[in-house]
């Protein structure tokens, strides 16, 4: 499966359900997965963003869903880039 960084940014709104409900995050994992990604990993973190989290999807178009379907409740913005590892990037340039 692909991987995918997807960096998120809570609006005024998704600030006050996490702070009403911290599971809530638990809770969208799982309707991540139910849309075909798996959150591999996930950090809460400081600076622009809010979170980092780590995703596994089949294809592109499965990410993009997620991302609008996310970005169409209100409560966060994200930014998604596609990933490779460092060895698959090598391997990558060593092919000729």
């Amino acid at each position: 499966m692909a991987v995918y960084i997807m960096l998120s940014t809570l609006t005024d709104e998704g600030l006050k359900t996490l702070k009403d409900h911290p599971d809530r995050i638990r809770a969208v994992n799982a309707e991540v997965e139910k849309m075909g990604a798996k959150v591999v990993a996930q950090y809460a973190v400081l600076g622009p963003y809010d979170f980092v989290n780590i995703l596994e999807a089949p294809d592109l178009l499965t990410v993009s869903r997620v991302a609008v379907e996310l970005g169409s409740r209100g409560t966060l913005k994200t930014t998604t880039l596609a990933a490779v590892s460092v060895n698959e990037f090598i391997k990558g340039l060593e092919k000729k």
